[in-house]
């Protein structure tokens, strides 16, 4: 077997794994397999590679490995969980920016390299520019929602009376920049032109968009830095590359598709709509009422008599790091002969899955974790409704007052169980900025404080 076609079988080995891979990621009892099965396949994919291209000297590449292993292994062990929206977000755009970098190398190196007899070919020349387009937006934009998520910049979105236009005028100087760099590759003047708006293009894509929406633009910006690392790939003519960055940016639309339809928006609504810029609509005022607040103590009481109780966890749980704690008195009520499921909705937190991420590492049973659909129909059922931290996903304004910014959102209708205790630290609305009727419902009761301050209370009643 020559070596050409060991190289070529360990390209399709690598492609298959990290097919394979992705599949697995698709359910909880088997994530942790498929991105360990996808990591050995980018491993065999880096080692063949550097094969390939004959490298001379291997230092500065083993050196970036022991680096960002150290960096990663660093990462891996100091981010709290509560911060990992902010991290998938970091990880999107310096992933952006890998791209960018790398179809810049590509082209100075087919410059070097280049004659009158033998020019770059136009095709290289486009797609180095895609990438190097792409990878700019997601690293600025990623790093603009970084600040949002973590709150180092507010999260409203920022809008202005023209905005559109000023966007659509960026993206058109872009293109205009593409077009005279293909034709004169010779004048780079226009690409560093192009590569300082695609920057641009990054901040003023994601300023819009308010901090509810972060979930759908982590996911879009996700796919960004795949498409981005196809094109790196068409540019460097790497196979693997290609198939890596097309199957993250295939997985990121379809995720960002999934959640818009979670929220029954479109993704230009969530692009240019300035969703949470407006928190009171000009129908009618959402009907209040008096709040009926309920100490830990007498929480226990009814929750000691209940024979079903659902979770429904949301970013306060997060910023609580409360989901050990319910981890406790889940089994405690189960030992009392109670069911206990959690209702996971699709945007609940900063980021897909965020809640899946939590519990697991609570090491919550998966086959506990209900999504949307499977637990609203049984939710009239349930004795109590535990709402830990979550606010906009579990808002019956949704359903019942067309005047509501996020009328029409699927929730989860956890006003329909018999009693609910929504746990939280005030009356403040949630990221959306909007009024939940829920916390005025007649089977409603507020328990104030830390979340988990307030189940540690509930699970020492237990005790």
């Amino acid at each position: 077997m020559s070596e050409e076609m060991l190289i070529n079988l360990v390209y399709v080995a690598s492609a298959v794994m990290f097919i394979f891979g992705l599949k697995l990621l698709g359910s909880p009892d088997t994530a942790r397999r498929g991105n360990f099965i996808s990591a050995v396949g980018m491993l065999c994919a880096v080692i063949v590679t550097l094969i390939d291209q004959n490298i001379v000297e291997y230092q500065y590449i083993v050196g970036g490995i022991v680096a960002g292993g150290l960096i990663g292994a660093l990462v891996a062990r100091m981010v709290a969980m509560t911060s990992m929206p902010e991290m998938v977000a970091l990880f999107n755009g310096f992933g952006g920016l890998a791209s960018l970098l790398v179809g810049w190398a590509a082209l100075a190196v087919a410059m070097l390299n280049a004659s009158d007899a033998a020019p770059v070919p136009v095709f290289m020349l486009v797609t180095v520019f895609l990438s190097i387009l792409i990878g700019g937006l997601t690293f600025t934009g990623s790093l603009l929602a970084y600040g949002k998520l973590s709150e180092r910049i507010s999260g409203k979105p920022f809008v202005y009376t023209g905005q559109r236009v000023v966007n659509s005028l960026i993206l058109l100087a872009v293109i205009v920049c593409a077009g005279l760099f293909v034709v004169d590759p010779s004048n780079q003047n226009w690409l560093y032109l192009a590569v300082g708006l695609a920057l641009l293009l990054g901040v003023s894509f994601v300023l819009p968009i308010g901090g509810a929406d972060m979930p759908v633009v982590i996911s879009l910006l996700n796919s960004f830095s795949g498409i981005a690392a196809a094109s790196a790939g068409f540019a460097i003519s790497n196979i693997l590359l290609i198939v890596a960055g097309s199957l993250v940016g295939a997985s990121g639309i379809i995720l960002t598709n999934i959640m818009c339809k979670a929220m029954n928006r479109s993704l230009s609504n969530v692009l240019f709509s300035g969703f949470g810029a407006v928190t009171k609509s000009d129908g009618p005022v959402i009907e209040q009422g008096e709040v009926k607040p309920l100490t830990p103590e007498d929480a226990y009481y009814i929750l000691e008599a209940a024979a079903s109780v659902v979770i429904i966890p949301g970013y306060g749980m997060a910023v609580a790091q409360a989901q050990h704690i319910v981890k406790e008195l889940q089994e405690m009520l189960e030992d009392n002969g109670c069911e206990v499921v959690y209702a996971i909705h699709p945007v609940a937190g900063r980021m897909p899955g965020h809640m899946n991420v939590l519990l697991a590492e609570a090491d919550v049973p998966y086959d506990q974790l209900l999504e949307m659909d499977q637990i609203n129909p049984r939710l009239e059922t349930f004795d109590v409704a535990v709402v830990i931290g979550a606010n906009d996903v579990v808002n019956p304004a949704a359903r019942e007052v067309e005047s509501s910014p996020i009328y029409g959102m699927p929730v989860i209708n956890a006003d329909k169980a018999r009693t609910v205790f929504v746990l939280k630290r005030s009356m403040a609305s949630g990221f959306a900025g909007i009024d939940n009727p829920l916390f005025f419902k007649e089977n409603t009761r507020m328990i104030f404080g830390d979340a988990k301050e307030t189940l540690n209370n509930l699970v020492k009643a237990f005790d």
